[in-house]
């Protein structure tokens, strides 16, 4: 592998923002790797598709798209380019063509996460941070799942409900990381999601937040996939 010349785009999912990745980074720095975690709005598949573009663009070397959880779906539409030689999934939709999120989500029960979602006047989607605490974030401490209430980003509902396009998971190799104590979204839904897609997995027993909780982790598989020729 050249770690070098690789780029690593990460790409965080609802109730999050770029700061998800703050663990992860420094080990992807410290093989070599160029790390650029994408701030998304959050507000549509074709903004947040927009956003990354953009850092695919200004990316130095063939790139790494990484996404967690709503921002599967994104690195699933946009990245079928030359540019893009891998893609790692974490806890994270994969939709294929013709298919929204919640279209993969319909034969599995509503997680206690999604249940206690609620949305505001605009069609935002919020947790509460007690919630948040409790099914998004159970594994780390107090403090940080505190601090990632106050820093969440609001996602606009409509994002489920859109179909993808493209299905870049159909033509890159893929790796997916499955959480096994996942309350956002079903484990059995994150393994049936891989198998799916034929992606090369690993499962880690963490909340829906795997690069919090174990970067090591999520970084090996990162750092596997960008050396993968």
């Amino acid at each position: 592998m050249d770690p070098v010349a690789t780029s690593v785009i990460l790409v965080h999912g609802a109730f999050a923002d770029g700061s998800a990745w703050s663990r992860v980074i420094p080990l992807l720095q410290a093989q070599g790797l160029e790390a650029i975690a994408v701030q998304n709005p959050l507000t549509s598949l074709d903004e947040d598709v927009a956003h990354v573009q953009r850092a695919i663009d200004r990316a130095k070397g063939p790139v790494v798209l990484v996404g967690h959880s709503w921002g599967g779906a994104v690195i699933t539409q946009i990245g079928n380019q030359d540019k893009v030689k891998a893609l790692v999934y974490v806890a994270a939709f994969a939709p294929g063509i013709g298919q929204s999120p919640n279209d993969t989500l319909k034969p599995f029960p509503p997680s206690p996460g999604l249940s206690s979602v609620s949305m505001d006047r605009a069609g935002y989607l919020h947790l509460s941070a007690e919630s948040l605490a409790a099914n998004f974030a159970q594994d780390v401490p107090a403090a940080e799942a505190a601090l990632l209430a106050a820093t969440q980003g609001p996602v606009h509902a409509g994002c489920f409900r859109t179909r993808v396009t493209a299905a870049a998971w159909e033509h890159k190799p893929s790796w997916y990381i499955v959480a096994g104590e996942d309350r956002m979204l079903p484990p059995a839904f994150l393994r049936a999601t891989a198998e799916r897609i034929g992606a090369r997995t690993v499962e880690v027993g963490t909340s829906h937040i795997p690069h919090a909780s174990r970067p090591d982790a999520v970084a090996a598989v990162i750092i596997e996939a960008a050396g993968a020729r």
